[in-house]
C-alpha cells in the first residue's frame, strides 16, 4: 500500500479497533482461476500471535475457499472515507491553488490462510459472530433461537477461514498534510453530515479538544 509517512498509522490498538467497528473484511487471494475477491464479516481474536488472528466464514458454493488453504492472502478493511470538496479549504479563499480529495482510513491484514471445515469450529464461529452484532439489540437473537436440525443444514453450506495475522498496515489519510486554516475549514464541513470523519481530522490534525 502507498503509505506517506504522515498518513501511516503503526499503533496495533487503532489498528484493531477500525477492523472491530469495521468488520466487513475484502478477502483477496490468488489461485488456478486467477485473483478472487469476496466480502465477509470477520472476527478478530486480539491476542492470538503478534498482531491478532482473523476468522471467518464463505459458503461451500465459493470456489475461492477450495485453493485457500496454507494460501497467502490480503484482507482489505475499509473505515471511514468521504470526498473532500476545495470548498473546505481556506487556501482555496487565499490563493485558488486546490484541488478535490478523499480522505479515508483503512487497514491491510496479511496471513496465511486455513481452511476449517468441522462442525464445532463452524459452529462456535457463526454463534460468537452473531453474538457479536446482536449485541446492542434490546432483544438479541441468538443462534439457538432457530430450530437445531435447520442450524446444521446451514453450517453443511459453509466453510470456516481463520488467518493468523503476519502483517498489518494502518492508513489514515485525513487531512494531516494540509494547512491549519484547511484541516480546520474540513472538520466544520464534515461536522454535520460525516461526524466520524470530522472527527478524525480534528483528532490527527491536532485541531480543538481532539488535540
Amino acid at each position: 500500500m502507498y503509505q506517506p509517512e504522515q498518513h501511516r498509522e503503526d499503533r496495533l490498538d487503532v489498528q484493531h479497533d477500525l477492523i472491530e467497528t469495521h468488520p466487513f473484511g475484502l478477502l483477496i487471494s490468488h489461485d488456478s482461476e486467477g485473483l478472487q475477491a469476496n466480502g465477509l464479516p470477520f472476527l478478530l481474536q486480539r491476542a492470538t500471535g503478534p498482531f491478532g488472528r482473523l476468522q471467518a466464514h464463505i459458503a461451500r458454493a465459493n470456489s475461492q475457499w477450495r485453493e485457500l488453504d496454507g494460501a497467502d492472502v490480503l484482507v482489505v478493511f475499509q473505515g471511514p472515507l468521504n470526498y473532500v470538496t476545495p470548498a473546505f479549504y481556506e487556501t482555496k479563499r487565499e490563493t485558488g491553488k486546490v484541488v478535490p480529495t478523499w480522505n479515508y482510513a483503512m487497514v491491510q491484514a496479511r496471513g496465511t490462510a486455513r481452511v476449517r471445515a468441522d462442525t464445532e469450529w463452524l459452529d462456535t464461529q457463526i454463534a460468537t459472530l452473531t453474538d457479536r452484532h446482536e449485541a446492542d439489540r434490546p432483544e438479541p437473537w441468538h443462534v439457538s433461537d432457530a430450530p437445531r436440525p435447520y442450524i446444521e443444514a446451514q453450517l453443511r453450506g459453509i466453510v470456516g477461514i481463520e488467518i493468523d495475522i503476519q502483517r498489518l498496515e494502518g492508513k489514515w489519510k485525513v487531512s494531516q498534510n494540509r494547512p491549519e486554516g484547511d484541516r480546520k475549514g474540513v472538520a466544520t464541513g464534515l461536522a454535520a453530515v460525516h461526524p466520524e470523519m470530522a472527527a478524525l481530522v480534528r483528532r490527527y490534525g491536532k485541531i480543538g479538544d481532539e488535540a
